[in-house]
């Protein structure tokens, strides 16, 4: 599973937040993970340099083999609150879909 993480111009990113996310993501879909080919994260901050809550955004998009891919989104207060509440709905997501396939 290949993980790709990208954000928008107003979150800064550094090596060590990359590493921390693909770890959380690898752990968090590991259930997953023989179905799933690549995942792409999109951060972003809706509100730009101002302050405000819940602004923070994420998308996750599974690839997943033979399916079209499955995307989610999430906002929170920062960046990790939001890959976690992403993951999840992620998860949710993808054991309806993976449930399909093995039942066929």
């Amino acid at each position: 599973m290949m993980i790709q993480i990208n954000t928008d111009n107003n979150i800064s990113e550094n090596e060590k937040m990359v590493a921390y996310f693909k770890t959380v993501i690898e752990d968090s879909l590991k259930y997953y993970s023989e179905h799933i080919t690549r995942v792409e994260v999109h951060f972003s901050d809706e509100n730009g340099s101002k302050v405000g809550s819940n602004d923070k955004k994420c998308t996750l998009e599974a690839r997943i083999e033979g399916r079209q891919p499955t995307a989610v989104s999430a906002q929170a207060n920062t960046s990790e609150e939001a890959l976690n509440s992403a993951i999840e709905k992620m998860s949710s997501s993808l054991k309806t879909t993976i449930g399909q396939i093995k039942n066929h």
